[in-house]
C-alpha cells in the first residue's frame, strides 16, 4: 500500500538545528507513521536526543518543517504545544523518576498535573498502569528501594499514564541486564501496540532494538546515512551500517580523532 501523508504522525522535513556557531542537525528528513515502533540510531552525540526534543517542542528548529499529527509546532501557540504534548508520553535516560515521591505518586504525577479526575479514578488508573508493567504490588516502594529495570519500568509506567499518542524513549536500554532488557523491549513493542500509539526510540543497543522495532534511522554528523526495516538493516552492505551494527572499532567512524600522524608528531618534536 502506498503511504500517504496523512499516515505519518510525525514528519521532519529538510530539519536544521544549531546551538549557537554549532551545527548540529544538517538537513534530516525522517517520518514515522502511525502505529509504528521507529528506532534512531548512531553514535554519541550526533543530534539523536536533539531529534526528540524537537518533535517534543522543547527546541524549535533553525530552518525546515517539524509536524505533529499534521501540525507544524513552530506555528503552534504556547497553550496549543502543550496540549500537544499533554498527547506525547517521554521515558527519559534512566528513568528520570522523583526520587521524593512512591512508586504510586510518580504514576499519579501527570494524571494529577494535566487532569481534574477524582483521587478514585487516579487511584485504579495509576494500578493499570503499574499492573501493565508488572509492577501493581511495588506501589509504596520509594525509587532507592527499585533495582535499574523496576525504576525503567515505572517510569514506562508514567509516560503512557495518559494514554498517549506517541511515546518517545532517550536510551530505554541504557544499564540494565540481559533479563531487564528484553523485559523493557517486548513492553515497548506490547505498549505500543496495546495504546494504539508510534513509538520513537533512540537507542545504541543494535539486537534488541531489531528484534521490536518496524524502521530504523542511522544519524552520522548531522544526517541520515542509511534507513530501512530490520530485515534491510541486517543485510546492509553500507560501510556504516556494517560498523555499527558489527560493534568495529574502526571504519566511517574513525577510532582516532583528527591530527598529524603520531610520527609526524614525535619526529618533530611538537610541544603543546
Amino acid at each position: 500500500m502506498t503511504q500517504t501523508r496523512d499516515d505519518n504522525l510525525v514528519c521532519l522535513r529538510d530539519v536544521r538545528f544549531a546551538y549557537g556557531e554549532r551545527e548540529i542537525l544538517r538537513g534530516i528528513d525522517l517520518s514515522v507513521r502511525r502505529g509504528q515502533v521507529v528506532a534512531i540510531m548512531g553514535g554519541s552525540g550526533c543530534g539523536k536526543t536533539t531529534l526528540l526534543r524537537l518533535i517534543g517542542g522543547q527546541l524549535r528548529a533553525s530552518a525546515g518543517s517539524v509536524e505533529v499529527e499534521g501540525r507544524e509546532l513552530s506555528d503552534l501557540s504556547r497553550d496549543a504545544l502543550y496540549a500537544l504534548r499533554r498527547r506525547m508520553g517521554m521515558l527519559f535516560q534512566f528513568g528520570a523518576l522523583f526520587t521524593d515521591m512512591s512508586v504510586f505518586d510518580n504514576v499519579a504525577f501527570p494524571l494529577r498535573e494535566h487532569t481534574n479526575l477524582p483521587a478514585d479514578l487516579v487511584r485504579d488508573l495509576v494500578r493499570l498502569k503499574l499492573n501493565a508493567v508488572g509492577l501493581r504490588g511495588a506501589e509504596a516502594l520509594n525509587p532507592a528501594e527499585l533495582s535499574g529495570g523496576m525504576a525503567r519500568r515505572v517510569a514506562l509506567a508514567r509516560a503512557i499514564a495518559l494514554d498517549p499518542m506517541l511515546i518517545m524513549y532517550d536510551e530505554p536500554f541504557a544499564g540494565l541486564d540481559p533479563i531487564s532488557l528484553g523485559v523493557i523491549g517486548q513492553l515497548i513493542r506490547r505498549l505500543n501496540d496495546a495504546l494504539g500509539a508510534s513509538t520513537i526510540m533512540v537507542t545504541h543497543d543494535i539486537h534488541e532494538s531489531l528484534e521490536i522495532v518496524d524502521y530504523v534511522y542511522f544519524v552520522s554528523d548531522g544526517r541520515i546515512v542509511a534507513q530501512g526495516t530490520p530485515e534491510e538493516i541486517r543485510a546492509s552492505a553500507d560501510p556504516f551500517v556494517h560498523q555499527f551494527v558489527h560493534a568495529e572499532a574502526d571504519g566511517p567512524v574513525p577510532f582516532h580523532y583528527p591530527g598529524p600522524p603520531i610520527a609526524e608528531v614525535l619526529l618533530g618534536g611538537e610541544t603543546r
